[in-house]
C-alpha cells in the first residue's frame, strides 16, 4: 500500500486561481507556486500605510491625552508602543517561505487540531471585532455626512451607510492580493495627502504650551501610562496576519527587507498621526474626535475628510477580511475563499451595527483595544518565539499536511507547548489589564498599573520555549522533524519511548505514527535538498 500527502486545501476548492489585479483572486490557502512569485519587499511599504493612514490613531492619540499625559509623555507612549510593529514585520517573513498562509503556519506551534480551536478565537471572533471596530469608525463619519447632506438622523439610515461601507470593503477582500497591492500603493499617497491637511489645520489651533490641569505624578502617572502603552500596542500586535501579504514574494526574498519595510510602512504613519491625535486633543474637545476634527476644517473640506476616513478604513478592514477568509479555510469550513470572505463580513456587520447603535463609539474604542490584548500579544509572543526557534524554516507542503501521523500532529493534533503558551499568557495578561470594566487582580494590587502586555507576552514566550526544548516538540536545528529527529511517544509532546519521525514523502508505506509501537521496516536517512531541507530520504533495508 501506499500513502501520498494530502496537501489538498480548501483553496482548491475554487478549481482555479487568478492573481491578477482587478479580478477576484480564487486561491485560498493552498501553496503559491514560484510561478506566481512576483514583486519585491520593498512594496510592502504601501500596503501597510495604507490600513495605518487612519482616521482611529486621531482617536487613540486624543485618549492619552484625555487620561491625563501631557504632550511630551503622549509622544513618547506612541513611539514605545509601535515599535511592536517589528513583531508584526518579523512573522511577516515566514509568508514567502512556507508560500501559504499565517493561519496554517500557526500549526506549527498549535498543531493541526489545535490551530482550529485557536483560529475560531484569533481569526473569526477577533478580526469580525476588529471589522467591527474600524467599520464603527468608518460609519460615524460616514453618518455625519448623511445628515449633513440632509439625511434624517435615524437608525435605518445609520444601518444603511454601515452596510454600504461594510459591502464596499469586502469587495477589496474579494478581489485579493493583487488588487491590494496595486490599490493601496495609490491609497496610501491619497490619504497621506488628505490626513496631512488635517494635520496643518491641527498644528494650526494646537496648544503648544499645554499642560494637564491637574498634572498626574507617581502612581497615577504609571497607570495612565501603562493603559496608554496598552492601547497603542494593541494595533500591531493584532495583525498576526503579516505572513499573507507576503506569502505571494519570491522564496528566495530576504526576509529582513520583509520585516524591515512590514514595519516601517505602519510604523510610521501610526506614529505621525496619533501624534498629531495627541496635539489635537491640547485645544479641541477630542471626546467627539469627528466633530472636533470638522470644526477647524473649511466647510469645502470636511466631505473629502469624511470620504478619506471612509476609504481608510475600507483599506483597513479589506486586509482583515481577506486574512480572515484564509482563517475560515484553515479551519476546515468547506468554503472557497470568497464566500468564506462574505461569512466573515456577516459577523462583522452585525457586530459593527451593535456597536454605532447601542454603544458609545470612544467608549468601544478604548475597551476593545485594551481587553484583546490578552488574546493578541500572548499570541504573538508563541508566532515569533517560534519562528526563532526554527530558524524561520516552515515547509507548507509539511503544514498543510493534516493526516494523523503528519508533521505537525504532535500528540492527537494538538502541540501542546503552544496551548499551554497561550492559556498561560492569556491569564497572565488578563491579571495585569485594567480596562473600564474589568481591572486584573495583580494591576489592582499595584494601585491599577497595566502591564497586560509585557507580562503576557514575556511568560507566552517564556514557556512556549522552555516546554518546547523539555519536551523536544520543536528541533534545535529549526524546521520541522525530519525522518532522523526523535520525538518523543506520549504525554504533551509525546512522552515515552523515542520513535523516528512519521513522514515517508516518496510514496513508500510511511512510518507508524508516533506511539503507536511499531518499529519501522527500513532505515531513514537525512536529506536536505533545496526547497525541501526537512524531508526523508527513505532507503529501504
Amino acid at each position: 500500500m501506499t500513502t501520498h500527502p494530502t496537501t489538498t486545501s480548501a483553496g482548491d476548492l475554487d478549481g482555479h486561481v487568478s492573481e491578477r489585479a482587478g479580478h477576484p483572486e480564487t486561491r485560498g490557502i493552498d501553496l503559491v507556486p514560484d510561478s506566481d512569485r512576483t514583486g519585491r519587499p520593498r512594496q510592502l511599504f504601501a500596503v501597510w500605510a495604507a490600513p495605518n493612514v487612519s482616521y482611529l490613531s486621531f482617536a487613540v492619540g486624543a485618549t492619552l491625552v484625555l487620561t491625563g499625559l501631557s504632550l511630551p509623555q503622549a509622544v513618547g507612549v506612541i513611539l514605545a508602543g509601535n515599535l511592536l510593529w517589528i513583531f508584526t514585520g518579523t512573522i511577516a517573513a515566514s509568508g514567502p517561505v512556507a508560500g501559504t498562509s499565517g493561519s496554517v503556519i500557526s500549526r506549527a506551534f498549535h498543531g493541526v487540531l489545535g490551530n482550529k480551536a485557536v483560529l475560531v478565537l484569533t481569526g473569526w471572533l477577533i478580526a469580525a471585532a476588529y471589522l467591527a471596530l474600524n467599520w464603527s469608525a468608518a460609519s460615524v463619519a460616514g453618518i455625519g455626512l448623511a445628515v449633513r447632506m440632509g439625511l434624517p438622523d435615524t437608525p435605518a439610515v445609520d444601518a444603511t451607510v454601515i452596510c454600504l461601507i461594510a459591502g464596499a470593503t469586502l469587495l477589496i477582500a474579494i478581489y485579493g492580493y493583487a488588487t491590494i497591492v496595486r490599490l493601496y500603493a495609490a491609497l496610501s499617497i491619497l490619504l497621506a495627502l488628505v490626513f496631512l491637511v488635517v494635520t496643518g489645520y491641527v498644528l494650526a489651533e494646537a496648544d503648544w504650551s499645554y499642560t494637564p490641569a491637574e498634572p498626574l505624578k507617581g502612581a497615577g502617572l504609571a497607570v495612565a501610562l501603562g493603559i496608554g502603552f496598552t492601547i497603542v500596542a494593541s494595533t500591531p500586535l493584532s495583525y498576526s496576519n503579516s505572513p499573507d501579504l507576503a506569502r505571494y514574494l519570491p522564496r528566495g526574498s530576504s526576509p529582513v527587507a520583509i520585516a524591515g519595510w512590514t514595519a516601517l510602512g505602519a510604523y510610521l504613519p501610526s506614529v505621525v498621526f496619533t501624534s498629531v491625535g495627541a496635539l489635537a486633543a491640547t485645544s479641541l474637545d477630542m471626546t467627539d474626535p469627528q466633530a472636533a476634527l470638522e470644526s477647524i476644517l473649511p466647510g469645502w473640506f470636511v466631505p473629502v475628510f469624511v470620504i478619506a476616513v471612509v476609504v481608510n478604513t475600507m483599506a483597513n478592514n479589506g486586509m482583515t477580511a481577506y486574512s480572515a477568509s484564509l482563517s475560515i479555510q484553515s479551519v476546515g469550513v468547506r468554503l472557497a475563499r470568497i464566500p468564506a470572505v462574505l461569512t466573515i463580513g456577516v459577523l462583522g456587520t452585525a457586530m459593527t451595527l451593535y456597536a454605532i447603535l447601542v454603544w458609545d463609539f470612544l467608549t468601544s474604542v478604548n475597551t476593545m483595544l485594551q481587553l484583546v490584548v490578552v488574546v493578541t500579544g500572548p499570541a504573538m509572543a508563541v508566532a515569533v518565539t517560534d519562528l526563532v526557534m526554527r530558524r524561520n524554516r516552515y515547509n507548507g507542503a509539511d503544514l498543510l499536511e493534516q493526516e494523523r501521523g503528519g508533521p505537525f500532529w504532535y500528540h492527537r493534533g494538538v502541540h501542546w507547548s503552544g496551548i499551554l503558551a497561550l492559556v498561560t499568557g492569556g491569564l497572565t495578561s488578563l491579571m495585569w489589564v485594567n480596562t473600564s470594566f474589568w481591572i486584573g487582580p495583580i494591576a489592582k494590587v499595584m494601585g491599577d498599573f497595566d502591564l497586560a502586555i509585557p507580562s503576557g507576552m514575556g511568560v507566552a514566550a517564556a514557556v512556549y520555549w522552555a516546554s518546547s526544548r523539555i519536551l523536544r516538540t520543536v528541533p534545535r536545528h529549526g524546521g520541522a522533524f525530519s525522518g532522523t529527529d526523535v520525538r518523543p511517544s506520549g504525554g504533551w509532546g509525546g512522552g515515552g519511548a523515542a520513535r523516528a519521525g512519521p513522514v515517508d514523502r516518496r510514496g513508500a508505506d510511511p512510518a507508524p505514527p508516533c506511539g503507536e509501537g511499531r518499529v519501522p521496516s527500513r532505515r531513514i536517512l537525512a536529506q536536505f535538498t533545496i526547497g525541501h531541507p526537512y524531508r526523508p530520504r527513505v532507503e529501504r533495508s
